[in-house]
């Protein structure tokens, strides 16, 4: 985990129209994202600081690569929060809207966590005005700070390590394609009732039907990397490296449609689109998001190699599951 990248995710709002003075609207709204980041940070204090060493005890369709600038925290990994903040946020003006990207580093939470802050932060922005006291501000969902280890597991776990850089890496993402497709509600449930079908069964769920389908087609599309990777290790066996000698026959899917993402508001009414930044993508990595219509829709960020996608793309089974998406026309 601490070689991992941080999380990154973040909104893209339109800016309201008209504006009478864009000027006044861009400081008023950086100001109140200040000042409820700050109540917000009050109850998510850990995300404050940063990770220390207890020397005492233990030593378009396709999603452009501008997008990576548009986070802080590029390229860092979890150990870095030793000497860098566990969370940065990054507001970037655009010519016709605002972007809010934020990297929190993985090892303080995960991906329900992550969102449960953002939903906070929006929660307290649109309290903005009514609660001025850290104690007064009314939240949904306070986070969890208690610490838990299994039964009989110490709470300090030593590394048979002496430096860090034994155990620390820093992944370079290959080139990849990353390209968005979404799924309406009424595609993935023709996949579900297709799958439950063929196998005689009820059990089968949407996710686990969008995922298997996924997975097919990738492979399809793929089959000559696995082979050609498998020929390479069968020749000269190695230990297995991040995203050299797994990825290519492997997908991994990532995030949740479940969290709750298009539902954080900061004044500009309801986000555009969902992007992530830089990190951990590689070869044969699946991000899901809810669509923006909601309802069930899926909105998957794949990333692939050029050829793959080139590939996937003309994959007829694939295609014909997925959906338009014209809400931003």
């Amino acid at each position: 985990m601490l070689s991992c990248h941080y999380i990154q995710k973040g909104l893209l709002f339109k800016k309201p129209s008209p504006l009478l003075n864009e000027q006044d609207f861009i400081e008023n709204l950086l100001e109140k994202l200040k000042h409820s980041l700050s109540l917000a940070l009050f109850h998510f204090y850990p995300l404050s600081g940063c990770l220390i060493h207890c020397h005492d005890i233990i030593s378009p369709i396709d999603v452009l690569a501008i997008v990576q600038t548009l986070f802080d925290h590029h390229k860092a990994v979890n150990h870095d929060g030793h000497t860098m903040p566990l969370l940065s946020v990054q507001v970037t003006e655009l010519v016709d809207g605002i972007f809010i990207g934020c990297s929190m580093n993985h090892t303080v939470g995960d991906g329900t966590s992550y969102w449960n802050f953002l939903n906070t932060w929006s929660e307290i922005f649109q309290a903005h005005g009514h609660c001025h006291e850290h104690g007064d501000v009314p939240i949904s969902h306070p986070p969890i700070h208690n610490c838990w280890f299994p039964e009989g597991c110490a709470p300090l776990i030593n590394l048979p390590f002496k430096y860090h850089d034994e155990f620390i890496s820093r992944y370079e993402t290959p080139l990849v394609r990353e390209r968005m497709f979404h799924f309406s509600a009424e595609s993935i449930a023709k996949l579900k009732a297709k799958a439950n079908k063929e196998s005689n069964t009820t059990q089968i769920s949407s996710f686990q039907s969008l995922s298997a389908l996924v997975w097919r087609c990738i492979t399809r599309a793929s089959h000559r990397a696995v082979l050609q990777s498998l020929k390479e290790w069968l020749e000269s066996p190695l230990i297995y490296q991040f995203g050299r000698y797994f990825d290519p026959y492997c997908v991994v899917m990532s995030s949740s449609p479940r969290f709750n993402m298009y539902g954080n508001e900061f004044g500009m009414g309801k986000a555009v689109v969902v992007r992530s930044g830089y990190a951990n993508k590689f070869d044969g990595k699946v991000m899901s998001y809810p669509s923006y219509e909601g309802g069930g829709g899926v909105d998957l960020e794949v990333c692939l190699s050029p050829i793959v996608m080139s590939v996937l793309e003309s994959d007829q089974e694939f295609m014909n599951a997925v959906s338009v998406c014209n809400h931003l026309y």
